[in-house]
C-alpha cells in the first residue's frame, strides 16, 4: 500500500476531515519532522508530530489547523538553532 493511500484510509477511518491526508500537507508535515530528528534528536520528530495532531485537533482539526501548529514548531525550532548571543 502506497504511503498516502495509508494516510487517506486511517484519516477516513478516524473520521477525520479529509483536507489533513492532502498530499500537500503530508509532505509539510514530513519536512517538519525531518527538520526536527536532525536537529533535536530523533525520538522528538514522531512526538513533535504527536503534538501537533493534538493541537491542531483542539483547534478545528483541519488543515488550517495543522499548518498553524506546525508554524508554532517551526518557529521554535527556529529559535533553539539560533546561537545564544
Amino acid at each position: 500500500m502506497e504511503v498516502d493511500d495509508w494516510v487517506a484510509s486511517v484519516a477516513d477511518d478516524l473520521d477525520l476531515d479529509p483536507s489533513v491526508a492532502d498530499h500537500a500537507l503530508l509532505s509539510l508535515v514530513l519536512d517538519l519532522t525531518r527538520s526536527i530528528a536532525h536537529g533535536v534528536a530523533r525520538p522528538a520528530a514522531p512526538l513533535t508530530a504527536f503534538l501537533v495532531g493534538v493541537a491542531a485537533g483542539r483547534a478545528n482539526g483541519d488543515a488550517q489547523a495543522v499548518r498553524l501548529a506546525m508554524a508554532r514548531v517551526q518557529a521554535l525550532l527556529e529559535a533553539a538553532s539560533e546561537p545564544e548571543t
